[in-house]
């Protein structure tokens, strides 16, 4: 037997902080070394942290990742183990995102990044240069200073791997994994048995298995050691890294980290055979009659041994179950380990949010439950980093420190209640009852004085006062008194957020939280600068069958029973008077339901979709119980509001990713924000197609729900056709 003890691990680290990622490294070093395992894997770029951006183009970000090399390198933490560390390395005149091996105070080798991810939330092209030069390893001269700390003067710089005595080594660098001839299948070829995958990975809702499919795949079927490491929590962004630090051998997944922790550093060991490996290389007949014909990949020799023979002490990792959450759970999870990260990194002092009662708010209070939550359990279970931030943030004294996740949530939330009129007793209680089973601090605020003085300020100006549609008021005065209230609550968080913590005597300030769901964003079913406008909104890529969804699920599992209330309620902005014979719904007003929304949203974002194939893979889907001219107007209402609304994804709030339809500006969703909202050419060739269809009266059945682009297994189909062209108290500027 050749047993492998290996350690890989997710860490929490900090873009452009040095001395946290440093402080990781080193403290995932010392736990690897202290289980026996030699060798030791990180994730990629941990010195400098994966969300540099264009920090990146800065020459003090490289200087600065090869000094805390050198830190690690003439001190004893490379000593008896293979460490690989991510880092931006500068070679003649191009940037490489590299992974430097290093072994007993040497640099082994430094592999740069051959396929670089630029798709979604990546950017890593305007940054850094692919690696082409696949067929040789070249020289690469050390900068002077490691050359005086190491009087080591060069290193195989390339595409190549590790040669042991006992073994081979290499590395791939996460967006390799997911190309279509990853390195790891010409690798293992040459011998490689141990794949080291370094990986700044985000979460996603429900894309966990497609990593550990990932993983699986690669060592399944020609065998291999496959490890796994990934930054896990908020390094400064809009991005959740969701570590699950893994192990893999021969498609058994034998260890897998924590995809959601308060933890900084958790290291993953598992222990492996690696003549199991080459026993399933040898009976595959089609994998030796490859390896005969390879394409030579080259090597760096170390005469070193790293694996144990025969030990008792010494027993393989088993296989294990893979742990998924729901996805009621990673929304529960991910977003309050995201809020945590920023609120202890912020320099805030906790948390200000408008909570109206409705399910969006209410599902972003039960988030900050969760994290109120999480804190006193890692506290309870000895984590003195997550209990020092704590004391620090809820201004803790005595040596006193959270117990209680409602004694904490009372010191660092507080939740809000903007009334007007037009506000029902209903969501006032369910907001202050949710309040209470959180424990947050809650406060009512009525609102009626400051809209009737900014009406008031707007008849002196003008000699005219608006009224609402049900009172005889036209669409424009309509939509501009909805429009008033909507804003006045922005100002008034924001002040509370400012001047609370001074008049509790308390230091800092709060941040303020937004909720507004991914669904809403896509069809601009917000105002701009109202409650949507925050410093953060952890619920901004989630859609609103999700959000639902999780109420259900936080009711039971979060202990806050009220949310079931909540989540049965149909939505309502409450922002025009409720008359016996009117009642405003959100649904009404946007002309469309949240349902039909989720899928518009992946067709044009996942599928790729503009309005006419939009059509057409409607006409399929909801051919059963609509006429193509239905689905015609569906879709061009849908077109029609997204456009003219897109203009308010320029100002959204920094959201949490979590939804592959985001239609988030900043980054992940670019597209123009002044449209033709009429769409003349395509809408007009809709029409067409309709009057083609109409003409030679097609009837087409709904398909079964594989048979429709994989849409439909994220939702049933639309409801009947909504009244197009409803008041919509949220459309324009």
């Amino acid at each position: 037997m050749r047993l492998l003890k290996v350690a890989t691990c997710n860490l929490n680290q900090w873009a452009m902080d040095f001395d946290v990622n440093l402080t990781n490294i080193k403290e995932s070093i010392a736990e690897a070394k202290d289980a026996g395992a030699v060798i030791r894997l990180g994730p990629e770029l941990e010195i400098t942290g994966y969300g540099c951006e264009d920090h990146f183009l800065e020459l003090d970000t490289v200087n600065h990742a090869w000094e805390c090399l050198r830190d690690l390198l003439v001190g004893d933490w490379t000593d008896g183990i293979l460490c690989s560390f991510g880092m931006p390395v500068i070679k003649g005149s191009e940037r490489y995102n590299c992974q430097v091996l290093c072994l007993n105070r040497k640099i082994v080798m430094i592999r740069p990044k051959m396929w670089l991810a630029n798709d979604g939330n990546y950017r890593e092209l305007r940054w850094f240069t692919a690696w082409k030069q696949k067929d040789q390893l070249v020289d690469f001269q050390l900068p002077c200073e490691i050359f005086e700390a190491l009087g080591q003067k060069s290193v195989p710089f390339g595409y190549g791997y590790i040669q042991f005595l006992d073994t081979a080594v290499a590395a791939e660098v996460c967006e390799e994994l997911f190309t279509p001839c990853p390195p790891h299948a010409e690798l293992a070829l040459n011998g490689v048995e141990v794949f080291m995958n370094a990986s700044g990975s985000h979460h996603q809702l429900r894309k966990l298995d497609v990593r550990l499919r990932a993983f699986i795949g690669a060592t399944h079927t020609r065998g291999g050691v496959y490890m796994y490491g990934n930054h896990q929590g908020c390094d400064g962004g809009r991005l959740y890294y969701d570590g699950c630090a893994c192990v893999v051998v021969n498609g058994d997944l034998v260890a897998q980290g924590s995809q959601f922790s308060l933890k900084d550093v958790e290291v993953v060991v598992a222990q492996v055979d690696l003549e199991a490996v080459a026993s399933l290389r040898g009976s595959i007949s089609s994998f030796q009659e490859q390896a005969s014909c390879k394409t030579t990949v080259a090597s760096v020799m170390v005469p070193y041994k790293l694996c144990q023979s025969f030990n008792l002490k010494m027993c393989p990792s088993s296989p294990l179950k893979i742990n998924y959450h729901c996805p009621e759970e990673e929304i529960a999870y991910g977003p309050g380990c995201w809020l945590w990260d920023y609120l202890r990194r912020s320099g805030a002092s906790g948390f200000l949010l408008p909570l109206s009662g409705g399910a969006d708010s209410s599902s972003v209070a039960a988030i900050v439950g969760c994290m109120c939550q999480l804190v006193v359990k890692e506290i309870a279970n000895g984590d003195e980093q997550v209990k020092a931030d704590a004391v620090r943030i809820g201004h803790y004294t005595d040596g006193q420190f959270p117990t209680d996740s409602r004694e904490f949530a009372k010191r660092i939330f507080y939740t809000v209640f903007m009334g007007s009129e037009n506000s029902s007793e209903a969501t006032r209680s369910r907001a202050k009852v949710l309040a209470d089973e959180i424990g947050s601090w809650h406060l009512d605020v009525p609102i009626d004085g400051v809209v009737s003085a900014l009406l008031s300020l707007f008849q002196t100006v003008t000699g005219k006062r608006p009224q609402y549609k049900v009172d005889g008021g036209s669409n424009t005065e309509n939509l501009a008194l909805q429009n008033i209230q909507a804003r006045i609550r922005m100002v008034l968080a924001f002040m509370l957020a400012s001047l609370l913590p001074w008049v509790h005597d308390k230091r800092g300030f709060y941040l303020v939280l937004g909720s507004s769901n991914v669904d809403e964003g896509l069809r601009g079913y917000l105002t701009k600068y109202d409650c949507s406008s925050a410093d953060i909104n952890p619920i901004g890529s989630i859609s609103k069958q999700d959000l639902r969804a999780f109420l259900r699920w936080a009711a039971i599992h979060l202990g806050y029973s009220s949310l079931a209330d909540i989540e049965a309620a149909p939505p309502t902005a409450e922002l025009e008077p409720i008359r016996s014979n009117y009642s405003q719904l959100d649904e009404v007003d946007m002309g469309m339901t949240y349902e039909e929304l989720s899928i518009y949203g992946r067709l044009r974002k996942i599928f790729r979709c503009g309005p006419v194939s939009m059509f057409k893979n409607l006409c399929y889907r909801w051919g059963a119980r609509l006429t193509p001219s239905e689905v015609a107007e569906k879709v061009k209402h849908f077109f029609k509001y997204y456009s003219i609304n897109r203009h308010k994804m320029t100002v959204l709030t920094p959201s949490y990713h979590a939804e592959s339809y985001s239609p988030e500006d900043n980054r992940f969703d670019l597209r123009q924000f002044l449209y033709n909202a009429r769409w003349p050419y395509q809408f007009r060739k809709i029409d067409e197609l309709v009057h083609e269809l109409d003409g030679e009266k097609i009837h087409l059945e709904e398909p079964s729900e594989h048979e429709t682009l994989g849409v439909t297994s994220h939702g049933g189909g639309g409801m009947g056709v909504a009244a197009a062209g409803s008041g919509n108290p949220n459309v324009g500027f």
